[in-house]
């Protein structure tokens, strides 16, 4: 069991059985915070793999900060329990210890500490197993032995957003909340595959084809357009479905991402021609709509022409 007079053993990159961790140091032997009762300890455990299937996105930012998800699997994640003890680990006195891995062999990835200008920031994830869309808590942890002076998001986006045209091989899709979960393997097979086409098409008419990644200002995770054509300030949102709330859930997009550029005229690419309601739907909002053909791309709205 812990002994308070001696100190820490472990070192970055040192492997140990979860299990021996807790046995030693105290803290729970599930899930992925683990804040002690026997120990002054925060144990906090990332798993890129079986964090996926819960929406969590864990990783480094630019801001050299690891960026962790909270927890709670379902409906919005609150400052409670775990996540509380996250946020709360300075004023308790508590060190914050990260692991990579969550069950058998972790590694020790070293002592953290919350961000002191921006500790956390909320953004939007599915539930477990692909649910609906809900609220998510994002900690922003900094290493303790990380230089002085290191920006922080605050310090990088001041005033403004920051953007940047990247090539559209970096391409991949928003997780459409579409159910049972193998029609979101298949919705988003389709948009992969129309994005695809659309490219090829539009370059054989000598238009220049790229994404665009931006990153909203005082926002820890960037946002990715599907499809945008600089030479035609032309913006395009791609869905696997023509339904009804595919084409919504486009709209909104196209609202969110328009603010980021000037003035942009928008599209919404779908696998058929949908509906004649949603097409006035997306003609009331100014937004052209493209679906192939046998030789190409018909649209309603505004016509893409050759350069």
């Amino acid at each position: 069991m812990y002994n308070a007079s001696e100190p820490w053993k472990l070192n970055p990159g040192d492997k140990l059985e979860r299990k021996a961790l807790h046995e030693e140091f105290g803290g729970r032997t599930q899930g992925g915070i683990g804040p002690s009762k026997s120990s002054p300890n925060v144990f906090v455990f990332t798993d890129a793999v079986a964090g996926a299937k819960h929406g969590y996105i864990d990783g480094w930012g630019v801001d050299g900060c690891f960026h962790y998800t909270g927890e709670g699997q379902y409906g919005d994640q609150v400052m409670k329990s775990g996540n509380a003890s996250i946020l709360r680990h300075k004023k308790e006195g508590r060190a914050l210890r990260l692991f990579d891995g969550a069950r058998g062999t972790i590694a020790y990835m070293g002592e953290f500490e919350t961000d002191d200008r921006r500790p956390y920031y909320l953004v939007d994830a599915p539930e477990t197993g692909g649910g609906p869309v809900r609220q998510v808590i994002v900690f922003r942890l900094r290493p303790t032995n990380a230089p002085v002076g290191v920006a922080t998001v605050g310090d990088v986006l001041p005033n403004h957003a920051v953007f940047e045209d990247v090539p559209l091989e970096a391409y991949f899709t928003e997780r459409m909340v579409v159910e049972p979960s193998r029609e979101v393997y298949e919705a988003e097979r389709r948009e992969a595959e129309l994005v695809r086409q659309f490219a090829d098409y539009v370059k054989t008419m000598g238009h220049q084809i790229v994404r665009r990644r931006i990153l909203p200002k005082n926002e820890g995770k960037p946002i990715f357009t599907d499809i945008f054509l600089p030479g035609k300030n032309l913006l395009v949102e791609a869905k696997g479905s023509a339904q009804r709330g595919s084409i919504r859930m486009a709209i909104g997009q196209l609202a969110d991402y328009r603010r980021f550029f000037d003035n942009p005229s928008c599209a919404v690419l779908l696998p058929g021609e949908p509906r004649e309601d949603l097409l006035d739907l997306c003609a009331s909002q100014s937004i052209s709509v493209f679906w192939p053909i046998d030789k190409g791309f018909d649209c309603r709205g505004k016509q893409l022409t050759a350069d």
